[in-house]
């Protein structure tokens, strides 16, 4: 992760360098960014719990998944996040927020019906390591820069400044070529940083419940289940796939470098090792 976090963040160098050398001003390149940066921060949890139709839920409302929340984060000492339900049967689960102190952790009232409640322990303590380690946050700032590449790719004439002389446009053309690598370059080290915190969790989820092989029979359930839920529900839903624990339409991507997640079997495979570890038995 740190190796990824590293070439991305040299990447971005790069975008900024060709940025100013195209003689986008660095006052107008820093209020642009800021501006993106900030609404990232404060807005995409409340979108993201818009998108899947999610609303919070007080104890009252949801006694027994409050109760499982707050008991995990006793366990692994952070503080209770907020708790949201999305009423779909689409089986999933996703952790949102900056930092610990304002996260939400979302379940789907399918995830709720199909689980044993060990096996929800688990794909719960899995979210609750995502806000632990901070992965929103992580990934919000690894992203940030693809997303002004993306603009820049889209948007391009608006960053040529100058007069439309012979210089300008040779610097238009050299920012949108470093803008267009960017973007092609930092979404597959995105992917691969996604896929790394993915095994993260899982390990931290095995560890704080001490059953990885609870989270290891959920992640079956919910691929099982997965390919039974409409096609327009997971279409409907697919923008938010590298929050969830089990993407939506994980056997449509073609090839590992165009995943948010691990494999199923890799996955299933590591949580089994990590379970020998913790019974002592060699793996």
């Amino acid at each position: 992760m740190a190796l990824t976090l590293f070439l991305l963040g040299a990447l971005y160098v790069v975008l900024i360098v060709a940025l100013l050398a195209a003689g986008t001003g660095a006052i107008f390149v820093a209020v642009i960014a800021g501006g993106l940066l900030l609404a990232q921060f404060f807005v995409s949890d409340k979108l993201a719990l818009h998108a899947m139709g999610a609303r919070e839920v007080t104890p009252e409302e949801a006694p027994e998944l409050h109760a499982m929340v707050e008991r995990l984060c006793v366990q692994a000492d952070l503080p209770k996040p907020r708790v949201a339900v999305a009423d779909t049967d689409m089986p999933n689960a996703f952790a949102i927020g900056r930092s610990p102190r304002n996260a939400t952790v979302c379940a789907t009232t399918g995830i709720m019906r199909i689980l044993a409640p060990a096996e929800l322990e688990g794909v719960l303590a899995h979210e609750l390591t995502h806000v632990q380690n901070r992965d929103v946050l992580v990934m919000t700032i690894a992203g940030f820069f693809a997303t002004v590449a993306a603009y820049i790719v889209q948007f391009g004439f608006f960053f040529g400044g100058g007069d439309g002389g012979d210089d300008d446009g040779d610097s238009f053309v050299i920012l949108l070529l470093v803008s267009l690598a960017v973007y092609a370059i930092s979404f597959f080290l995105m992917q691969a940083l996604s896929r790394y915190r993915e095994y993260a969790a899982d390990r931290g989820s095995g560890i704080i419940t001490g059953r990885p092989s609870a989270l290891a029979s959920a992640l079956l359930k919910i691929s099982g289940t997965m390919d039974r839920i409409p096609q327009r529900d997971l279409r409907a839903t697919s923008e938010l796939a590298a929050f969830y624990i089990f993407p939506p339409k994980a056997k449509a991507a073609v090839g590992t470098l165009f995943s948010t997640h691990p494999p199923m079997e890799k996955r299933i495979a590591a949580l089994q090792r990590l379970e020998s570890q913790l019974q002592g038995v060699p793996a």
